[in-house]
Order: C-alpha cells, then sequence, then structure tokens
C-alpha cells in the first residue's frame, strides 16, 4: 500500500476510521502511544498540554523498534514488548482499523472496547 487512501479502500473503510498509531517520546526512557484518525495529525501543543510538558520528540526508527518491537509503520499498542501508556484521539469512535504489528495486517476492532481494554486516555490531540 503506498497511502493511507489505498489502505482504507483496501480494508472498505473510511481514511478517517484507519487508526494510526504513533510512538512518541518524552524523555530517554519514556514514551507513549498515541492514536490517531487516520485524515488526521497530532497536534503537538495540544498534546504538550494533556501531558503538563514542553517537549515531545519522535524516536528515531531504530529507537521506535527498541521500545516498541515493532518497525516504524507497523506499530500497534497490541503486543508491544513495553506497554507504554497510551493516548486516543476522542474521535476515535465505532468501529476502526488498528495495524496487527506486521504490514499489511490489521484488525477490525470497536473503539470504544479497544480504548478500555488499552486503558487508554481519551482527549482531543488532533488536527
Amino acid at each position: 500500500m503506498n497511502s493511507l487512501e489505498e489502505a482504507a479502500a483496501a480494508r472498505g473503510i473510511e481514511p478517517a476510521k484507519l487508526i494510526k498509531t504513533i510512538v512518541v517520546r518524552l524523555s530517554d526512557d519514556d514514551y507513549r502511544f498515541v492514536l490517531v484518525p487516520g485524515d488526521r495529525e497530532i497536534a503537538w501543543p495540544k498534546l504538550r498540554a494533556l501531558l503538563g510538558i514542553n517537549r515531545i520528540s519522535m524516536p528515531s526508527a531504530d529507537t521506535a523498534l527498541e521500545v516498541t518491537g515493532y518497525v516504524r509503520g507497523t506499530i500497534t499498542p497490541l503486543g508491544s514488548t513495553n506497554a507504554w501508556p497510551v493516548i486516543a484521539d476522542d474521535r476515535i469512535t465505532g468501529t476502526i482499523s488498528i495495524g496487527g504489528g506486521e504490514h499489511g495486517v490489521g484488525m477490525t476492532v470497536n473503539a470504544e472496547d479497544l480504548l478500555k481494554a488499552l486503558d487508554a486516555t481519551v482527549a482531543d490531540v488532533t488536527d
């Protein structure tokens, strides 16, 4: 798949229901999974305000692999080598598709059930 739109079409869903999992770095040994609707991006000021910190960065691909066990583009909070806290955008509702840890693998799940199982913090964190 070359684009989010193609991946969504292949799964028979709209891009907003294809959830991206982005790992962000708060400090050397502190990360978060951020779940973002496919048609949106992280709003860094909103995320920093939610977490009460001034600086958040994106780890390198190697670091992301090291702290999650997944290659960038396949990252999911499910089965990660570290159970980092999960932050989910409040627009993630209903039936969604989230990555399954391998390229081309996705799972269709109920958003509310997934977010409860992950004990996710749900907030407006995207633009």
